[in-house]
């Protein structure tokens, strides 16, 4: 068992890690009272919510679990179908929001860009699991007829990053209330202030569509205590934590039930049979996608040496503006800066940075509409080795298909969480999967059809559980699973 104070230690330097943005135009919006749901409305700055909770959002964090438990009890009454249709009203909601809630998550993060914002949220709408993931199994025989069904786990406490505030919490509330759960958010402090603003909206809504309150709820104000009273209150029941390392470590330490979201550095290895035009494309399109924020997103790409030159032609032809290596050192020294352990920490600052503020960085003139730096490195750079987020791919010649898996196996750092191969070979494509043992492969494609989006089948999640196994998570990973067992009747065949 972890004590208190190692988890409060952990906690801690994992805020205090990741981006923070106290720019000015955050201060223009406020927690306090949700506007009507149909119309867009100016966020109305108001006194501090009080104990007793403002549309969903609380002063301290035992209030929120109080009154969550509560909701819980209430919630019971209402059957699968009215979950559906509180699923609807949130859905409904997101659309109609999805450029505001964009617009604030820019300006308070800094990080990411709006057009591509709002895309994530509608995709998010539209692609996020429901009650239809519940499906009953049944068996039937001479001896009687068992049916399996899924219960909800109770309380979940859920940790949501800055990189995508909104989109995780609206996915939570739809996959962790489909299975009848409540659910009370920490979100992170980066982007507290639009997850809140957006919690009350959706909030509001649902109320008004007759369910009843604080089903789901956040504190206004989050912190290391907030975040170790949600680990460790006994009315919590499961924890899903989409962080780094040490919250994770954090939350297993409690000997509760985690779901857990890992960090990820996919690699794209590109063989010589492969369609560089398209292989270029695929590249650009995912990993510049909001400024590559997603942790599915391609991070380094490694092309077999044959095909190495006109694969970096095809990325300049595809809109990649490439720089040379006097540039790329210069930027790796903007990126990454010395730690009191003698390494290199990422530089947050470029976080969610857009291609054009990375050529200012360095004093080059990127042309307008760029969406991705790209430059040639060794696989042992820090661009390669570490999941930068930002507008920069780097490109690293390998002998062949064996040398590429390898490396990419390496700068994958065994986080087990996404990877992409571009090849017509079958066999390869296979191989790849295989040592790889990533939760997502994709080939032949972006990144982004490897969760859900609209390009892609499936379903989408916001909580990719590659530490817990859960993989791209679903309404029925937050549910217990019970069996009733009719002896010798109900076999009517």
């Amino acid at each position: 068992m972890i004590d208190e104070k190692e988890i409060r230690k952990i906690v801690e330097s994992v805020v205090s890690s990741v981006t923070s943005n106290g720019s000015p135009q955050a201060a223009a919006f406020s927690v306090g009272t949700a506007p009507s749901v149909i119309p867009k409305a100016t966020p109305i700055i108001s006194p501090t919510a009080g104990i007793g909770g403002q549309d969903g959002v609380f002063d301290r964090m035992e209030d929120a679990i109080n009154a969550s438990k509560k909701a819980f009890e209430e919630f019971k009454i209402f059957s699968v179908r009215d979950r559906e249709r509180l699923i609807s009203i949130v859905r409904r909601v997101t659309r109609d929001h999805a450029e505001e809630f964009s617009k604030m998550t820019y300006e308070e993060t800094g990080m990411g860009n709006i057009k591509d914002k709002i895309i994530k949220h509608k995709n998010c709408a539209k692609n996020s699991p429901g009650t239809e993931d519940l499906v009953s199994r049944a068996w039937s025989g001479e001896k009687g007829v068992v049916l399996e069904e899924f219960a909800p786990f109770g309380i979940i406490g859920s940790i949501t990053p800055s990189t995508h505030p909104v989109p995780t919490m609206m996915n939570n509330i739809v996959i962790m209330l489909a299975s009848g759960n409540t659910v009370i958010f920490n979100p992170h402090p980066g982007a507290k202030k639009v997850t809140a603003y957006a919690l009350q909206v959706y909030h509001k809504a649902v109320v008004a569509g007759g369910f009843p309150e604080n089903l789901f709820s956040c504190v206004k104000n989050p912190t290391i205590d907030s975040a170790n009273i949600m680990f460790k209150h006994p009315d919590v029941t499961l924890l899903s934590i989409t962080g780094g390392p040490g919250v994770v470590k954090a939350a297993m330490s409690t000997n509760k039930k985690v779901i857990a979201a890992g960090p990820g550095n996919p690699p794209v290895l590109v063989d010589e049979t492969a369609n560089l035009d398209h292989a270029a494309d695929c590249i650009i399109r995912g990993g510049s996608f909001d400024n590559n924020l997603l942790c599915i997103s391609e991070k380094e790409v490694f092309v077999v040496e044959s095909v190495f030159d006109k694969f970096m032609l095809a990325m300049e032809k595809a809109g990649a503006y490439r720089i040379d290596e006097l540039n790329l050192n210069l930027l790796a020294k903007k990126a990454f800066i010395p730690d009191e352990k003698g390494g290199h920490v990422l530089n947050r600052e470029i976080v969610g940075k857009g291609a054009s503020h990375l050529g200012d960085l360095v004093k080059i003139n990127v042309p307008e509409g760029t969406r991705m730096l790209f430059g040639e490195t060794n696989k042992d750079n820090l661009f390669v080795m570490e999941e930068q987020m930002t507008s920069f791919m780097p490109v690293v010649r390998v002998k062949n298909f064996k040398e590429g898996l390898e490396a990419s196996l390496v700068a994958e750092r065994g986080y087990g969480h996404t990877a992409i191969i571009h090849s017509k070979d079958m066999d390869r494509i296979t191989e790849f999967a295989s040592v790889m043992k990533t939760t997502i492969v994709v080939a032949n494609g972006m990144s982004t059809q490897g969760d859900g989006p609209d390009d892609g089948e499936a379903y989408l999640a916001f909580t990719i559980a590659t530490p817990t196994g859960e993989g791209i998570t679903s309404p029925r990973d937050f549910c217990k699973i019970r069996r009733l067992a009719v002896a010798g009747s109900l076999r009517f065949v």
